[in-house]
């Protein structure tokens, strides 16, 4: 099975060399992504749900350009600076997903590649290729 690549347009740029999504057949694995607005490339704000708020939408964002979307994602891994932001992340979280709860694992971590963040997550999804909508096929 061969892995694809993307790196779209409309989130932050990536700080290394690595691509925001990879696909192979119906699963979808996403980098960890900070809090930045992709409009300004500044953190989208000093607290953890609001950084946490745009990490979701930029998770909408990427989803959408493989065809799939929250409701495709199986797994979240979750990187707090401090756990005591984790009733503060929770709320974005909550509000981002609805009813739909996929796994979710939540790490304290000493430090974060972007200087400032207070939390960064990254995803794993699964679509069935069948339902990817017309031009959403991925290619390298």
């Amino acid at each position: 099975m061969k892995v694809r690549t993307l790196t779209p347009a409309g989130v932050m740029k990536p700080l290394g060399p690595y691509s925001h999504i990879a696909v192979a057949g119906p699963h979808i694995a996403i980098s960890a992504t900070a809090g930045v607005d992709p409009t300004t490339g500044q953190l989208a704000g000093p607290d953890v749900y609001a950084q946490a708020s745009q990490i979701l939408r930029s998770f909408q964002v990427l989803l959408a350009e493989v065809g799939a979307s929250l409701t495709s994602v199986l797994h979240v891994h979750v990187f707090l600076l401090s756990m005591d932001d984790y009733q503060e992340m929770n709320r974005a979280y909550r509000e981002a997903f609805a009813e739909h709860w996929p796994a979710r694992t939540v790490v304290g971590v000493s430090a974060l590649p972007k200087t400032g963040a207070l939390v960064t997550m990254n995803l794993t999804a699964v679509v069935d290729e069948g339902l990817r909508p017309a031009g959403k096929a991925i290619s390298t």
